[in-house]
C-alpha cells in the first residue's frame, strides 16, 4: 500500500467532504492515493459530512430560468438548499446557473438514477440489444456490449452522472458536493424542465 499523499490531493478530498483532515489523508494512504476511492471510503465509514447532510430537509432555495442560443432552448430549474440565507449566497446562485447551463448544453432526462423508472432503462436496453444482433456481434459478446453502452447511456440521461461542461475532470456531482461542503448545508436539484424551439411540432 502507497503512503506518499499529496497535499493537493488531500484538499481536494477534504472540501468534497468536509472530512476531518487527517482522516482524509488515511483514506488516500488506504486507496493509495486515489481522489475517488477515498472519498468512496470516507462515505463508507461515515465520515463524509456532504452525506450526512443529504438526509436534511431542504424548504429554502429559488427557481432559476436561462435562455440558451438566441431564445431557442430555456431551462428552469429548481434547486433547494435549507435556509433562506443560502439561497441568497452567490456561491448557492452561481451554482444554479451552472446547473440550467449544464442542462441546456447536455440535455438530461433525469437528475439521478433513482428518478429513471425501469420502462426507461429496459426500453434502451433492448435497442442495443437489437443494434448489437444486427451488427453482427457474436452472441456471447451480446449482452457485455449491451451492458457497457447501456452504462453510458443512462450516465448521459442522469444530470448528476453527466460530465461537467466546464471540466471533464468532474461530474455534476462532484460540483453539488464541493457546494455543500462550502455552504455548510444541503443543497438538493429538486427538478427541472427543459423547452426547445419546435420540439412540440417534431412530436406531433
Amino acid at each position: 500500500m502507497g503512503n506518499q499523499v499529496l497535499p493537493e490531493h488531500v484538499k481536494d478530498v477534504r472540501e468534497r467532504t468536509s472530512a476531518p483532515l487527517l482522516d482524509c489523508k488515511r483514506a488516500l494512504q488506504e486507496a493509495d492515493g486515489d481522489v475517488s476511492k477515498a472519498i468512496e471510503l470516507l462515505k463508507i465509514k461515515g465520515l463524509s459530512k456532504v452525506e450526512k447532510k443529504s438526509s436534511r430537509n431542504t424548504p429554502e432555495g429559488q427557481v432559476f430560468s436561462y435562455i440558451h442560443a438566441g431564445g431557442k432552448i430555456g431551462i428552469l430549474v429548481e434547486v433547494n438548499c435549507e435556509t433562506d440565507f443560502v439561497a441568497r449566497n452567490i456561491e448557492f446562485q452561481d451554482f444554479a446557473k451552472e446547473v440550467a447551463m449544464q442542462i441546456a448544453a447536455s440535455d438530461p432526462k433525469f437528475i439521478s438514477k433513482d428518478d429513471m423508472p425501469e420502462s426507461f432503462i429496459e426500453e434502451e436496453r433492448k435497442i442495443l440489444t437489437a443494434q448489437a444482433i444486427e451488427s453482427g456481434k457474436k452472441p456471447e459478446l451480446v449482452e457485455k456490449v449491451v451492458e457497457g453502452k447501456l452504462n453510458k447511456v443512462l450516465q448521459e440521461s442522469c444530470l448528476l452522472n453527466q460530465v461537467y461542461i466546464r471540466d471533464s475532470k468532474l461530474k455534476v456531482e462532484d460540483l453539488l458536493n464541493e457546494l455543500v461542503s462550502k455552504l455548510g448545508e444541503n443543497v438538493k436539484i429538486s427538478r427541472f424542465i427543459r423547452y426547445q424551439l419546435g420540439e412540440a411540432l417534431n412530436n406531433e
